[in-house]
């Protein structure tokens, strides 16, 4: 197995199917997660619409670049989530995160080894191979925090 593909299993292992290390992925968790608890505050923490949004905007940012090499996202926007007032707006927002993990990973996927080196961007940033990573770690950081709000939020719910 190639690189690239290595890494799309990882990506596909962490957003969408896996269960290897975790022995869940953020689209089991999110889709059991009502609207109500997608935007309920707990504490200061950000809300789990909030976080998967997150989330997304560095998916879809990583991607554009891939494939335009203009790089359109600011850490300023990152958490300008949309206000999510009902279930359809909870549910577009998950199919939104869906649809651009599933476009990361088949890109990802499809990519030649030798690309994993380009630069990404400014050499700052790394390589593409650094971003890929980089989006991993990302979401697995935010996934830990999307299932410690919903167990709080339930835990609080029982009392």
């Amino acid at each position: 197995m190639n690189q690239p593909q290595q890494l799309s299993e990882r990506l596909q292992e962490v957003l969408i199917s896996g269960k290897w290390i975790a022995g869940t992925n953020i689209k089991e968790q999110v889709e059991s997660i009502t609207w109500q608890e997608a935007t309920a505050k707990v504490s200061t923490l950000n809300t789990i619409a909030t976080l998967l949004y997150h989330m997304n905007y560095y998916t879809e940012g990583v991607l554009h670049y891939f494939k335009t090499h203009k790089l359109e996202m600011a850490d300023k926007y990152s958490f300008d989530a949309p206000e999510i007032t009902n279930e359809q707006d909870w549910d577009d927002l998950k199919n939104k995160y869906y649809k651009a993990s599933e476009a990361f990973i088949a890109y990802v996927k499809d990519m030649e080894a030798l690309e994993l080196s380009k630069p990404f961007f400014d050499e700052k940033y790394g390589d593409y191979q650094r971003n890929i990573n980089v989006i991993i770690e990302h979401c697995y950081y935010h996934f830990g925090q999307i299932v410690l709000i919903k167990k709080l939020l339930r835990q609080d719910a029982t009392k």
